[in-house]
């Protein structure tokens, strides 16, 4: 069994003291290592921004794809290295900006990988600008008289596309988001787990504090994570008001869908019985091949 620390390079993270980065790196590598994962076994796919910077940080195979890319890239390598498990790391202006087709599209095609966002609802790493998930009327530099735009609602929009596995976790209960990283990565088809994960720096609104006060668990309310409606009806209920109170504004954490035994893509593909490189284990003559097309 691995330990934690195993997973990290000699470098130290440089996110800024207090990132919600922090507990979700340290939330993956206990979920990693309470899973018995050898880094033999897998490999992580990070998208552009603070979160990809992670990179630099997890000592285990890896891809830091471009911007909003890190889903088409892992899913090349999930359907040619079908021996080897697919884990994303994105980001909301990463993931959720220039790569929101990318993200609907696999979760539609059901594609055998865990995708963890960092959800800190500002792009962080360029000074701030309003993000996708960014609240209605907060004020940015890319925003000064407040966003225009309805903020994008990541756990509806998975629901809404046939997602089979929906989470969501806060960056300050490294305890619980492990637990949560821990099914997800053990689940059959594409997992998302959305996670709050304040950007201390940059967003002044969507801070550790504002969340604790309102955050509850769903496992610890009754919700039955089997119901599709029932979990795309507690995703409406992603706060829109700044100024509301802990008691007017409560955030659902935990898992809000599962669904076993649906086919992945990768069930529908024979040709996966092996990594793609076993194919061709001996040298072929192409040249008829390339006779035939000269």
């Amino acid at each position: 069994m691995p330990e934690p620390s195993e997973f990290d390079t000699a470098l130290k993270p440089t996110w800024c003291p207090g990132c919600g980065n922090f507990g979700m790196f340290t939330a993956l590598k206990a979920a990693l290592a309470e899973l018995g994962w050898e880094k033999s076994g897998f490999a992580v796919f990070w998208g552009i921004g603070c979160h990809g910077n992670g990179a630099d940080f997890y000592d285990v195979a890896g891809f830091h794809a471009l911007h909003g890319r890190a889903l088409p890239a892992a899913t090349g390598f999930a359907l040619t290295r079908p021996d080897m498990r697919t884990i994303v790391i994105a980001g909301d202006g990463d993931g959720y900006g220039l790569g929101l087709g990318h993200f609907v599209h696999s979760l539609r095609r059901n594609v055998e990988m865990t995708c963890i966002t960092h959800n800190n609802q500002i792009y962080g790493l360029t000074t701030g600008q309003a993000s996708p998930t960014t609240e209605h009327l907060m004020r940015t530099p890319s925003t000064p008289a407040g966003v225009l735009e309805e903020p994008v609602n990541p756990v509806g929009l998975a629901l809404a596309s046939g997602a089979t596995f929906v989470a969501r976790g806060f960056s300050g209960d490294v305890a619980h988001l492990t637990g949560l990283y821990t099914q997800a990565l053990q689940h059959k088809g594409f997992a998302l787990i959305d996670v709050f994960q304040p950007c201390v720096t940059w967003n002044k609104l969507n801070t550790h504090p504002w969340f604790r006060e309102r955050v509850y668990k769903l496992e610890e309310s009754g919700h039955d994570a089997s119901d599709r409606q029932a979990a795309f009806e507690l995703s409406m209920s992603t706060f829109h008001d700044m100024t509301c109170t802990p008691e007017e504004c409560r955030v659902p954490i935990g898992v809000f869908f599962a669904e076993e035994g649906r086919p992945t893509y990768q069930d529908g593909l024979s040709q996966l019985d092996r990594p793609m490189w076993k194919h061709a284990q001996a040298p072929r003559d192409v040249a008829a091949m390339v006779e035939e097309l000269g």
